[in-house]
């Protein structure tokens, strides 16, 4: 049992699993990751898919607004960057798919950073109406621009990679896997550095941070870039999945579903924004699967279905708010302490 830090090294202090049963329960997770999909079917590994994509998406919202206290409701429009952007590069340039993604992500940081400008005077609610200006503005030039086809959908290019067709369901879960590692590392060693630590210094009192020397502006518009980055990656990746773009798929609904997941997830937690991803993939799947059981016994259960899926997701959300405001993430970490703790759970 722990009884206290006695780390006798930097190197061990540094440690992201400092104990061994952290290191065992990280080479489980990666060993059902990597084994899952020589066990999965098709409809499985669409879903893991599904659940890579918006853990990707889900982190880069969380270190704007979980980490930094930034509220935004553009999610839908900085993905729709990325899938554009990507989409575009390839079928126009004829840019090579992984390169469209690379500038893809870098042209969504670029445009997240814009639009972050007026959150040097805004907060709270007054920033979240300006972010939502900033999906509807990127919708609106969506549909209006001949560029991107307007309401009409893109069609691009399976991607290859040494002539493996990675938008086939097995071929692109080792893609999202090895994108989802390198964003959560990314995000976990952030936040043990100087300008993670100005975020949370950000979130927790601005003003303060300012006093203590933390350029609040600069931090900001940063935060929103950085964001933005991994909203642009998760947009890019999914064009490449899909194979299909279209301006549908990233209206206000997916900003909505998106702050969801962190909320249900855990704000400020880079963990919980995988559980919430996956809480709200698996969901809408669930539901479907019951309705389409129920469908025989009760004809009318498969018109109901999209209703009952709004409602649970709402009700969902209303109960974490109430019951765990700090998500699936604080939940798992108390059922870890209470093993650790045990029998003296005080």
């Amino acid at each position: 049992m722990e009884s206290g830090v006695f780390h006798s090294s930097y190197q061990a202090d540094m440690g992201l699993r400092p104990t061994p049963l952290m290191r065992i329960r990280l080479i489980v997770v990666l060993v059902a990751a990597v084994v899952f999909p020589f066990f999965a079917n098709n409809y499985q590994l669409t879903l893991a898919n599904q659940i890579l994509i918006a853990s990707i998406g889900a982190i880069g919202l969380n270190i704007l607004t979980g980490f930094t206290g930034q509220i935004s409701l553009g999610q839908g429009g900085f993905m729709a960057i990325g899938a554009y952007s990507s989409a575009l590069l390839v079928i126009n340039l004829g840019v090579p798919w992984w390169l469209s993604v690379l500038l893809a992500c870098v042209i969504t940081a670029i445009v997240g950073g814009f639009f972050g400008l007026p959150s040097l005077r805004l907060k709270g609610l007054y920033l979240a109406i300006a972010t939502l200006a900033a999906q509807q503005i990127i919708e609106w030039g969506i549909i209006r621009s001949p560029l991107t086809g307007g309401v009409e959908a893109l069609v691009v290019d399976p991607p290859l990679l040494f002539g493996i067709n990675l938008s086939r369901d097995f071929n692109f879960y080792w893609l999202g896997l090895i994108l989802l590692i390198g964003t959560v590392l990314f995000a976990v060693n952030l936040f043990r550095t100087k300008v993670g630590r100005a975020f949370i210094a950000i979130r927790d009192q601005d003003i303060a941070a300012e006093v203590m020397g933390v350029n609040v502006f600069r931090y900001k518009l940063l935060a929103f870039a950085t964001s933005s980055f991994f909203v642009g990656l998760s947009g890019a990746l999914l064009a490449q999945y899909r194979t299909i773009v279209s301006f549908d798929r990233f209206t206000i609904e997916t900003s909505i579903t998106y702050l969801a997941i962190i909320i249900i997830g855990g704000l400020g937690s880079v963990s919980g924004s995988i559980y919430g991803a996956i809480f709200m993939t698996l969901l809408p799947a669930v539901l479907t699967n019951i309705g389409s059981a129920l469908e025989n016994t009760i004809p009318q259960m498969a018109g109901l279905i999209p209703f009952v899926r709004k409602a649970v997701f709402g009700l969902t959300i209303i109960l974490f708010l109430i019951f765990e405001p700090e998500g699936l993430a604080k939940i798992w970490r108390d059922i870890k302490d209470y093993f650790r703790l045990w029998p003296f759970s005080y």
